[in-house]
């Protein structure tokens, strides 16, 4: 999809939702996903010896969470609570933003469109790196996981959904920019628009396939789309 097609969804939306890992940072850069996600499991394993040998096979931290409450509820707690520790401790080692996301971000406050992130990590994981890089004020709001409620994470809108809420703005007419397809899933679900960051060889397709609107391959897209003179 071209250029003029993103500058169509551009268009049409009065609020740009950003994905956070992925758009905007790369979460486990500095300390790996698959680390985290063996601390996960070791926890998990202390409430369900079975649940946690089933856990010990899996490197996405956030595929623990949705298996926790299996455990039960002390479990879902328990490793709930693990993982915003460890995000929050993994995006003070996560490096710069994305090449590209500031610019997206200070190109969609600019045009006078509201910006939300809307994330299946951790609101406080959130608003720490936001913190820590000077960027809370080109974001109107954050939308980060729905505590002890795994179910709500993407690509279940409900995070999506809160945020048009809290912003005021139609679901339809919001954009969500994000790296996996159930980003994509998670926009369509809303009747909303999605933008497809196919970040890695192959999400292309992925992406297209799952129905983002456009898909692009740099960050930098975003920002001369909404107006940005520069990356």
């Amino acid at each position: 999809m071209g250029s003029s097609h993103l500058s169509e969804v551009i268009e049409a939306t009065r609020t740009v939702l950003f994905d956070f890992d992925g758009p905007v940072c790369d979460v486990f850069a500095g300390r790996p996903a698959a680390e985290v996600a063996r601390h996960l499991a070791d926890a998990l394993m202390r409430y369900d010896a079975a649940l946690g040998a089933k856990a010990c096979g899996v490197d996405d931290p956030m595929e623990i969470l949705r298996l926790s409450p299996r455990g039960g509820e002390s479990a879902l707690r328990a490793i709930e609570e693990e993982l915003t520790k460890a995000e929050v401790t993994a995006v003070k080692l996560a490096g710069p933003p994305i090449p590209g996301a500031v610019a997206a971000l200070e190109a969609a406050q600019s045009s006078g469109r509201k910006v939300a992130i809307v994330s299946n990590n951790s609101t406080a994981c959130v608003r720490t790196f936001l913190m820590l890089h000077g960027l809370r004020h080109l974001v109107d709001a954050v939308v980060g996981r729905a505590p002890f409620w795994p179910d709500a994470m993407k690509p279940d809108p409900h995070s999506l959904l809160k945020a048009a809420a809290q912003l005021n703005t139609h679901p339809h007419f919001c954009t969500l920019i994000g790296d996996s397809v159930t980003d994509v899933e998670a926009a369509k679900a809303t009747g909303g628009h999605s933008i497809g960051f196919a970040n890695k060889p192959g999400k292309d397709r992925a992406l297209g396939d799952a129905g983002a609107d456009v898909v692009i391959t740099t960050m930098t897209a975003v920002a001369e789309a909404l107006g940005h003179p520069s990356a």
